[in-house]
């Protein structure tokens, strides 16, 4: 079924305002407030998500809207849903390090139909439609062809929980450094799924993650060509908390390291 192309105007123009929003006050003093122990919220993502959820307001009234900072529904509405992060990374942003972007994806049923993710401090605009592929600047992408655990690199992301849950989370990372050519953890997942999605990365995996998180990240990642599903390998849902994504390649590899008892930390 065709979709209205408001619908993708809308998504592009909103991450790209919200980009430059972020950047107009990057590496300046902001109000940051915690909402955990580690978990920051700044006076930006607040902005950036009021003047969003007023565009949609305008735009589509009928529509819902669940961002990280206004809240919403998390279960899975029937209609039309946007799932925002008006700054996936905030740590990042609060601490003055270019790694963050404005995440977006456009729901019906609880299934990504709309993908928009930039990240302002590369110029990056990663877009994508259900059935239409996956672009970077408007030019098409896929992701890469590594055929086997050690030629890839790899992402993740620890979760605001992780003092709680060291040993599991960090063992799981081992696992995957003992196999891969590399791990990184650069501190956003949107930008690491759209990495994914571009071929610069091979696989991502991560737990505990929201709705805002990965919605968009995880069809960009499918329309490049790759494969998304939660841990055991089931089909993927953005409120799932969890995600695998990768070339779809060494998808198998990656759930097998998931699934296999920890060993590595107990040999060192």
């Amino acid at each position: 079924m065709p979709v209205d192309p408001l619908l993708l105007t809308t998504a592009v123009e909103s991450v790209v305002r919200a980009g430059d929003v972020m950047l107009e006050h990057f590496g300046r003093a902001v109000r940051v407030d915690m909402k955990g122990a580690i978990d920051l919220v700044t006076e930006v993502d607040v902005a950036i998500e009021r003047e969003f959820r007023a565009r949609i307001a305008e735009r589509f009234p009928d529509h819902m809207v669940l961002g990280e900072e206004m809240g919403g529904s998390a279960s899975v509405p029937e209609g039309p849903c946007w799932v925002f992060d008006p700054i996936d990374g905030t740590t990042n942003f609060a601490h003055g390090l270019p790694i963050f972007c404005a995440s977006l994806a456009f729901e019906v049923a609880g299934v990504a139909q709309i993908a928009a993710v930039y990240d302002p401090t590369r110029r990056e605009l990663f877009t994508a439609e259900r059935g239409g592929g996956a672009f970077l600047n408007g030019t098409p992408i896929h992701v890469s062809r590594s055929a086997t655990l050690l030629e890839a690199v790899l992402v993740t992301g620890f979760p605001y929980n992780v003092h709680e849950r060291v040993a599991d989370i960090v063992g799981l990372f081992a696992e995957f450094v003992g196999r891969a050519r590399a791990v990184r953890r650069l501190g956003s997942a949107a930008i690491d799924l759209c990495y994914v999605s571009a071929g610069r990365l091979d696989g991502f995996w991560e737990r505990d993650l929201n709705a805002w998180d990965i919605a968009g990240g995880a069809l960009l990642v499918e329309e490049a060509g790759g494969t998304v599903t939660n841990y055991a390998g089931g089909p993927f849902s953005s409120r799932g908390r969890e995600v695998v994504a990768s070339n779809g390649r060494i998808h198998q590899a990656m759930l097998d390291v998931i699934a296999a008892p920890r060993t590595i930390l107990s040999r060192i």
